[in-house]
């Protein structure tokens, strides 16, 4: 039986080309989510001139190629697929990795973060948010965007407008003619993260729900500009490492 991580990592092997392809803008510079929100301009990470980054689920790498041209201290990333880790620049530090049993020591960095990486694929978020707390210094900042938890109820369709899936369902699974898993993918309530991030460690600092701009015009997946304006395709978590007993 196929495990989810290996469906998954399958999956993103084979779609690497055409995600690129497809998402050409998005992947050039660093943004948060399909809203473009971009990292240049809003500053969720601070100052990372002197800092250790390491990006969560990278993907190709786009936003810590990013964060290395413009100056920050040291820059790592990591993901469970070679076929997107092999479309990455080599101006930072690349590992294939498993969010759940991350390959750095304790404390070895200042900032985390992650766009829309690793923690929507994993069931065990508690598990993959305490990995990430592990390898963060006390009073090291996370940052992570994901699908915004209300958008669970509509269907994957940038033109679905009425809610047809309960929230309270926590994942959604592709197989194939034989039965077995090819993609996974895990819903995670507001609920579940803010229990999840404090049980981890981590102080939530702010939310944020990016607006869909006037002026983007592109639909991506389920993301569209109908749907945008109606109601939030991404939630950002400002998060914190707590110092001390939690």
């Amino acid at each position: 039986m196929i495990s989810p991580s290996s469906a998954n990592r399958a999956y993103w092997d084979a779609d690497a080309e055409r995600y690129h392809a497809a998402h050409a803008a998005y992947l050039e510079g660093f943004h948060w989510c399909p809203e473009m929100l971009a990292e240049k301009d809003v500053r969720l990470l601070g100052d990372v001139s002197c800092a250790r980054v390491l990006e969560v689920g990278c993907g190709s790498a786009a936003c810590s190629s990013w964060l290395a041209d413009n100056g920050a201290g040291f820059v790592a990333a990591f993901d469970i697929s070679r076929g997107m880790l092999d479309k990455a620049r080599r101006n930072i530090a690349l590992a294939q990795a498993d969010v759940l049993a991350l390959p750095y020591r304790a404390e070895s960095f200042d900032v985390a973060f992650s766009a829309f990486g690793a923690l929507p694929f994993v069931a065990d978020l508690q598990g993959a948010l305490a990995q990430v707390r592990r390898v963060l210094v006390p009073g090291g900042r996370f940052v992570f965007s994901v699908t915004h938890p209300m958008r669970w109820v509509f269907p994957d369709h940038p033109q679905a407008f009425t809610a047809a899936i309960s929230y309270f369902e926590r994942s959604y699974e592709e197989r194939d003619d034989k039965g077995e898993l090819t993609y996974v993918e895990y819903h995670h309530t507001f609920g579940d993260y803010i229990r999840a991030l404090r049980t981890a460690g981590f102080e939530l600092v702010d939310v944020l729900e990016p607006e869909w701009p006037a002026t983007l015009t592109e639909t991506w997946g389920q993301w569209s500009p109908e749907r945008g304006r109606l109601f939030p395709g991404t939630a950002i978590f400002i998060c914190r490492a707590a110092r001390g007993d939690t």
